[in-house]
């Protein structure tokens, strides 16, 4: 028969091959302990790999916080990176002994996180999406630097358009999705400000997710034949298909008649024809980073390239 019971702090120092004492200066993170990294990781490892979390209530009591970590998304579409930063979040906080709750907030309540759920949970923190977005709010111990270049949210926006302005483009439009929410007004921000820097002239379209898909054909057919338009960076993979299937259904042909360039890539985006050309971040690390920064813990440095562009087909 399978043992159901709880797992305790002596399974947890007989798996790492420690004392329960180690245990419970490492998962408590006791300061003024010389405890070596690689017993810590052994700890946290057994811990999470035995489900063991210490009594939550006796814990709180004694702390006066919860060790939970409350993640406000707002009212956002879930994405790709949205997932992988969630999931990176999560894993990294179970390993350091807390749990993560995800919020999402409407903007009509002010997309901030109610007040009695605040009183109710106790976390030990609270992060915000649109405020990591924000390159004027960005923790720089989230986002970092890797080789003397911030590499921040806004960074991979910035980089988007770079590409695209590395290849000839210099007027190209920021497609996005309306009704705006916090998010997409940040990313239409930061694009802003990119172009700028890079000498681009940008311009923002907003398709209308209550229009019927003509309305997005001759939105899209407008820009490729009566504007001087280019290229189309979108908010995500999702709009970016959006135009390519308006572009289809009006004859128009990427990259020959607009360049089309994703964000945050989709399961979806190679089975398009032609492949859609997209951004890919290492939003796990993004958020791994988040959960050690909201605890008070050294993030570390970088070790490879957050993000990368996709080449494909489509720019």
């Amino acid at each position: 028969m399978r043992d159901e019971r709880r797992p305790t702090i002596r399974d947890v120092a007989r798996e790492a091959g420690v004392s329960t004492a180690t245990v419970s200066y490492v998962l408590n993170e006791t300061p003024g302990q010389t405890i070596r990294e690689t017993t810590r990781e052994r700890v946290r490892e057994a811990a999470t790999t035995l489900g063991y979390l210490p009594h939550a209530v006796a814990r709180t009591l004694r702390e006066g916080t919860a060790r939970v970590v409350i993640f406000n998304t707002g009212p956002v579409v879930i994405g790709e990176s949205l997932n992988g930063f969630i999931r990176g979040m999560a894993d990294e906080l179970r390993s350091l002994g807390h749990a993560l709750i995800v919020t999402t907030p409407t903007e009509s309540a002010g997309g901030a996180v109610p007040r009695e759920v605040l009183d109710a949970v106790a976390p030990r923190a609270v992060l915000d999406l649109a405020s990591l977005m924000s390159d004027s709010i960005e923790d720089d111990r989230v986002s970092g630097e890797r080789g003397g270049t911030h590499v921040g949210f806004a960074f991979q926006s910035s980089q988007q358009l770079r590409y695209l302005a590395d290849r000839g483009h210099r007027r190209i439009a920021f497609a996005s999705l309306s009704p705006a929410t916090e998010l997409t007004r940040v990313r239409e921000a930061q694009a802003r400000r990119a172009a700028r820097t890079l000498g681009l002239d940008l311009s923002v379209v907003r398709l209308d997710v209550d229009d019927d898909h003509d309305a997005w054909c001759r939105e899209v057919d407008r820009l490729a034949r009566h504007t001087a338009v280019t290229a189309v960076a979108a908010y995500d993979d999702d709009v970016a298909i959006a135009v390519l299937a308006a572009m289809a259904a009006t004859g128009l042909q990427a990259p020959t008649d607009l360049a089309v360039i994703g964000f945050d890539e989709g399961k979806l985006a190679r089975l398009w024809r032609p492949a859609l050309t997209t951004f890919r971040i290492d939003a796990e690390s993004y958020g791994r980073r988040a959960a050690r920064v909201a605890l008070g813990l050294d993030p570390g440095q970088w070790h490879h390239n957050p993000s990368r562009v996709v080449v494909r087909e489509t720019a």
